[in-house]
């Protein structure tokens, strides 16, 4: 670095250069004019003419070099201030000077092009920003508000310009940029809603870092969501409250006419026998189901231990006695589970795939349990038969749907409800490589 501060300006050493290479051909021509037989008037003459050329060529080459290197500088000058409508003229192939050229008018489009595609994505995204019903914050290192967007705004009853610029603590949003996210936020803004849920990520903008903050109201969604499964829950009570009072009126309307004839028929009393007889059995299945349904709605939470899966699977596969149960053993495994419900859950997914397999029309179809380690911590055992397979699948895992005369229609959403409590996942699919129906049942070794 010292050698190069040492060295003179560029245009100097052109014109050093072209001096030098003027020099020999200067003091030859002078030597031999004041050696040769001229007058004094001549040889001055001469002597001004050689050391004029010599020294006009000198820097003739100098200003030839340097206007297009100071062009050059321009045109990038004008680039890096942004204005890229500025062209180096002579721009041509074939010539050294002109491709220098062609490459920076090149540089000039590229930079245009890409700087108009930064301003289009970035007014895009603030439409996209201000439009979109969710509250997007942006803090600073220091904790200073420096974006909002227009729900953001309304979320803290506030404009723009009375926000931007003042720290969380004064806004009250000190919390918002603490704890684990994302996670349900059920405190209050200026605008009433909520529950909110609350995500938060970095990204840095001039060098330094900065979150983002991301509030989204959960009320409609949570509403929506709570309105279908209202609809669900009664529409499926009153099919089987209507399924068990219809008949139970009937019977009853038939007995009281029976008991007002006069005189009654001969076997009114069997009649009357039988007819009571399906009031109570009636009863009871409406009793049965209403308890199905408080066992649906009141599953625990789960009790965590440790589940060594091939005993489970084998625990459960000696249950079912109408029909054996193979199983495929997998790798050596220990899960972190609530046993009693872990076993509840395989029992239900046995019972139907042999149920299944019962239900077709030679019945020789085979079930089995078979486990595998799919990704590191997670573990998918899967429950196969080779029944009819799966015709409706839209209403698999609906509470109370079944099409088993003596079903209750709660194992599968009771098993998906297990499933999902451990952090897992239940799927039925068809078998794709023959007949009947698989259940996978996926669950994070540390469940």
């Amino acid at each position: 670095m010292s050698e190069e501060r040492r060295l003179p300006p560029h245009d100097l050493q052109v014109l050093g250069l072209a001096w030098l290479a003027g020099l020999p051909g200067s003091v030859a021509a002078l030597v031999l004019v004041w050696l040769g037989d001229f007058s004094s008037k001549v040889q001055w003459t001469l002597t001004s003419l050689v050391v004029g050329t010599f020294l006009g060529v000198g820097l003739l080459v100098r200003e030839r070099v340097m206007r297009p290197l100071h062009a050059v500088a321009n045109l990038l000058a004008a680039l890096r201030e942004g204005d890229y409508s500025v062209r180096g003229r002579g721009a041509r192939a074939g010539d050294a000077l002109g491709e220098v050229l062609l490459e920076v008018n090149a540089l000039g489009d590229t930079l245009r092009e890409q700087r108009l595609g930064v301003l289009e994505a970035g007014a895009l995204l603030e439409q996209v920003m201000e439009e979109i019903d969710v509250g997007v914050l942006a803090f600073d290192v220091a904790g200073t508000l420096r974006l909002v967007n227009r729900a953001g705004e309304r979320l803290l009853g506030a404009s723009r310009s009375q926000l931007v610029g003042k720290g969380a603590g004064a806004l009250g949003l000190t919390d918002l940029l603490e704890g684990d996210v994302p996670r349900r936020l059920t405190r209050s803004f200026a605008e009433e809603g909520g529950p909110y849920e609350l995500r938060r990520g970095s990204f840095r903008q001039g060098g330094l870092p900065h979150q983002l903050v991301v509030l989204a109201d959960l009320r409609l969604a949570l509403r929506e969501q709570e309105r279908e499964a209202w609809q669900r829950l009664v529409r499926v009570l009153s099919h089987e409250i209507n399924n068990s009072l219809a008949p139970i009126g009937s019977i009853a309307e038939a007995l009281r006419d029976t008991l007002l004839m006069a005189p009654r028929p001969s076997d009114w009393e069997e009649d009357a026998k039988s007819g009571l007889g399906i009031v109570a059995r009636r009863s009871q299945s409406l009793a049965r189901f209403m308890s199905a349904y408080a066992s649906l709605a009141r599953l625990p939470p789960p009790t965590p231990g440790a589940v060594e899966v091939d005993a489970w699977v084998r625990r459960v596969a000696a249950l079912e006695k109408r029909r054996r149960v193979g199983v495929r053993a997998g790798p050596g495994l220990v899960l972190r589970g609530d046993v009693d419900q872990l076993e509840q859950l395989l029992i239900n997914l046995v019972r139907n795939a042999v149920d299944a397999v019962l239900s077709a029309p030679e019945a020789v179809g085979d079930v089995w349990v078979s486990w595998a380690v799919l990704s590191p911590g997670a573990v998918e055992v899967w429950v196969e038969d080779e029944g009819p397979g799966m015709t409706d699948t839209g209403n698999l895992f609906v509470p109370f749907f079944t099409t088993k005369p003596q079903g209750s229609g709660i194992g599968l959403a009771l098993s998906r409800q297990i499933a999902e409590a451990h952090g897992g996942s239940l799927r039925l699919e068809n078998r794709p490589e023959g007949r009947g129906c698989r259940a996978r049942l996926k669950l994070p070794q540390g469940a």
